[in-house]
Formats: structure tokens, C-alpha cells, sequence
């Protein structure tokens, strides 16, 4: 079976080519150039950009894969969650492909995407296994028992781990996006420089919480402006890391063995942070339990996944109606 996977949840336009699990193109094109000077992500902005990539996109993906649309079996598009305006560019584009081509089409919550991220590599889990999806727009613990069966175990009661990056970023004058410029800055930090918070909520609570730590940098750099001492923005960086890191991974690791699973799993775009990847490494082998993140390239909001998620939930349940509308909010669990 050949899938054409389209993402448009936030601000890249992405295609793929999957025949089945195996990816036969990938291509991407991102807008950080056009939202740099505001910081984040402007809706308006991503969605007129989605709708003078989105068909190009395609288009080269299918070059690339060698095939033609007349090849592909099944359409896979993001349904949600994410940016609505987004969203409605490539999955009424999914749409519109599917009722002029007769492909069938999947809708594709995106958190399944990641979850699932991990078999687009070599090395492969087993199921059942907790998955850390942590992004811009999410920080989530799932137990996958297949690849369609996902139980929501916590989540972020407010601002997202990579959310937090990014506006960590900007108070310290970095450029947009936000995680790699503070990772960046992190390599040459010190990260006992200050001591900021971890909110662990109630005793084994799986849910998060980073406002906290995000007012505290805030705090601190503004109690150093106003002695004016200047600001370590490489230790603070580091630091301001290593808290997130310790919070995720501590709660990932917690949730393995309340549901006394062997096997942990990270997604998302804040999983390609190089230190999270160390320290959870790191921790599993402790704690004896198996670790496994995907490529970088596989981490951040990609079509492949689309792809492959939608190939296993079409196995699971067949196509769906093309009267079916986009979601901001993941229905998964």
C-alpha cells in the first residue's frame, strides 16, 4: 500500500510517501524565517503560507517518491490537534484530493503521529510502552498498547515544555525557535548556576506544570537588571533546562512503574533536545528499562508519521467520511 501523508498542524507544510512502513520521500518546508521577527507562531501568517505551499509540497513529494497520485492507496491528513486555520489548508486539500482521485482518506490525530514516530527507524519497540510526546504545543504521557490504542496518563495543566523554551528564549533576547537557541546556549551553562523550581503537584501526579519555572527565570533576570549585574545567559539556559529535563523525565519514568511497563518511548520536538535524550538514557538504565527515541528529523512535526499512523488506523477502522472537520484538541485517550 502507498500512503501520501499531509501535515499542516502549525507552521510546516509537510508531505510523505510511505509504502508502508517503509519511507520512500519526506519533505518538508518550514516558516521559522517568517515568524522569527514575532517571536512565535502568527495563525494568520502559517495559514496563508500553508496555502501557497501546501500543493508544491505535494507535488515534490510524489516526484521524489517516484510515483504518480494515481499510485497512492490512501490518503493520511492531521486532523488535529493544533492551529485551526492550519489544520483546514491540508485537510481540505486531503479532502479535495480524495473526492477528485477516489483515494480513500484518514484523519490523523497528530499526538498518534508521534507516539508511533519511533517505528519510522531501524530499531523498533515492543508493545505495550510509555510514550513522552513534548513539544510546542504539548507535554503528554501515553500507554500504548498498540498502534492504535493510546490512554492519556498526564499532561500539562498549562504552558508546554516546549512552549516554555520559547518564551524562556525571548526573554533572554534568543531568536525564534526558541529550544534550539537555549539547548544551544545550554552546552556552555552551567546548570547549578540557579536552583529554579520543579512542580511535581501532588505525589504521584503525572500531570505537569512549567509556568512556574518560566516566572522564576523571568524573576531572576529581572532581580539581575535591577542590580546590574550581568546576565550569564548561558547558565542561566542551562539551568532553566536542566528543570524542565528533570520534571519530564523523573514523571516519565514514574509513570513506567505505576503501570509497570519496561519500555520508554519520546516524541516530539522537544525530544530531539540533546540533553533530555542524555539524561533519560541515563535514567532507564538505572531503573532497567528500555529507552527509545526517534531521529531527530523524526522528532519534530513531520508527514512521514502522518503516514504511517494513518496506514495503521485505516487497517484498524477503514476511511472516514469526508464530512469529518479538523479538531484543535487531541481526542486521543
Amino acid at each position: 500500500m502507498l500512503i501520501l501523508g499531509i501535515e499542516s498542524s502549525c507552521d510546516d507544510t509537510a508531505a510523505a510517501v510511505l509504502k508502508e512502513n517503509v519511507i520512500l520521500s519526506n519533505v518538508l518546508t518550514s516558516q521559522d524565517s517568517i515568524h522569527t521577527k514575532f517571536g512565535g507562531v502568527v495563525p494568520e501568517l502559517a495559514s496563508r503560507k500553508h496555502l501557497q505551499a501546501i500543493h508544491p509540497v505535494v507535488e515534490t513529494a510524489l516526484e521524489k517518491a517516484g510515483v504518480q497520485l494515481s499510485d497512492i492507496n490512501l490518503i493520511a491528513a492531521t486532523r488535529g490537534p493544533g492551529l485551526i486555520g492550519s489544520l483546514l489548508v491540508g485537510y481540505s486539500y486531503s479532502k479535495a484530493l480524495s473526492y477528485v482521485s477516489n483515494i480513500p482518506l484518514i484523519g490523523v490525530d497528530h499526538m498518534a503521529g508521534h507516539i508511533l514516530s519511533i517505528f519510522l527507524g531501524r530499531t523498533k519497540p515492543s508493545f505495550p510502552y510509555i510514550a513522552l510526546i513534548v513539544s510546542g504545543g504539548t507535554s503528554s504521557i501515553y500507554l500504548a498498547t498498540s498502534y492504535n490504542d493510546f490512554q492519556l496518563l498526564g499532561r500539562t495543566r498549562d504552558d508546554a515544555a516546549g512552549e516554555a523554551f520559547d518564551k524562556v528564549a525571548k526573554l533572554l533576547g534568543l531568536s525564534y525557535p526558541g529550544g534550539p537557541q537555549v539547548a544551544g546556549n545550554a552546552e556552555n551553562g552551567d546548570p547549578r548556576y540557579v536552583k529554579f523550581p520543579r512542580a511535581w503537584l501532588s505525589e504521584d501526579s503525572l500531570d505537569f506544570s512549567f509556568s512556574g519555572v518560566k516566572t522564576a527565570v523571568l524573576n531572576h533576570v529581572n532581580q539581575q537588571r535591577l542590580k546590574n549585574s550581568e546576565l550569564r545567559i548561558n547558565d542561566i539556559c542551562a539551568s532553566f533546562q536542566e528543570a524542565i529535563v528533570d520534571v519530564l523525565v523523573e514523571k516519565t519514568i514514574t509513570a513506567a512503574k505505576q503501570n509497570n511497563i519496561g519500555t520508554v518511548v519520546i516524541g516530539g520536538g522537544v525530544s530531539a533536545n540533546a540533553r533530555l535524550r542524555e539524561v533519560f538514557k541515563k535514567r532507564c538504565d538505572a531503573e532497567e528499562l528500555s529507552f527509545y527515541a526517534p531521529k531527530p528529523i523524526y522528532s519534530t512535526d513531520n508527514a512521514a508519521m502522518i503516514a504511517l499512523a494513518g496506514f495503521h488506523a485505516f487497517n484498524h477502522s477503514g476511511p472516514i467520511s469526508l464530512d469529518e472537520d479538523v479538531y484543535s484538541r487531541s481526542q486521543l485517550g
